[in-house]
C-alpha cells in the first residue's frame, strides 16, 4: 500500500515538475516577444516615413496576438497592429500586397481569439485579404503561409464539428 502511495507521489512530482519548468519556458518566450515589439515601435518612430519598420511592427503584434490570444497584453499588440497597418496605408508606395496579407492576419487572429463568435463574422474578411494579396502578388510568401494555415485550422474545426 505505502509503495502504490508512494509511486503515486512521485508521479504527481514529476508532473508537477514538468507543468512548470514548461510554464516558465512560455514566459521568456513571451516576454522576448513583447521586447521585440517595443524595440520595432522605438525604431518605426524614428523612422515615420519607413515601411519595413511599421510591417515588421504589425507582424511581430500579430504574431504575439495568435500565439497567446488570451495574454494581458495581446489587445495591446491587435492595437498596436492596427496602427502600425493604417500608417502602412496612409504611404502611397507601400506594397498593397503585404497590407492586405496584414489585415488578414488580423482578422485571423480575432477568430483565434473567439472561434464560435468570431469566426462566421471574419472567415470572408481573412479569405478576400489573402486572395486579394495574392492577386496583387502571386509570390507573397507570408500570405501563402497565412492562407494555408488559416484554411487547416478551419478544417480541423469543421472536422470537430462533425
Amino acid at each position: 500500500m505505502t509503495f502504490q502511495i508512494s509511486k503515486h507521489r512521485v508521479f504527481v512530482i514529476a508532473l508537477f515538475m514538468m507543468a512548470s519548468v514548461s510554464i516558465q519556458a512560455q514566459q521568456p518566450a513571451q516576454s522576448d516577444m513583447l521586447n521585440s515589439v517595443a524595440k520595432l515601435k522605438r525604431i518605426e518612430a524614428m523612422q515615420p516615413d519607413s515601411i519595413q519598420p511599421k510591417y515588421q511592427l504589425a507582424l511581430q503584434s500579430l504574431s504575439f496576438a495568435v500565439t497567446y490570444p488570451h495574454a494581458p497584453q495581446t489587445e495591446n499588440m491587435i492595437a498596436e497592429a492596427e496602427q502600425a497597418i493604417a500608417k502602412m496605408e496612409q504611404i502611397k508606395h507601400a506594397d498593397q500586397s503585404d497590407i492586405c496579407t496584414l489585415r488578414g492576419f488580423l482578422y485571423m487572429v480575432r477568430i483565434v481569439q473567439n472561434p464560435a463568435q468570431n469566426g462566421q463574422r471574419y472567415y470572408i474578411d481573412v479569405m478576400q485579404n489573402y486572395e486579394k494579396a495574392l492577386k496583387l502578388n502571386p509570390n507573397n510568401q507570408l500570405a501563402k503561409q497565412l492562407q494555408q494555415k488559416f484554411l487547416e485550422g478551419m478544417k480541423q474545426q469543421t472536422d470537430k464539428q462533425k
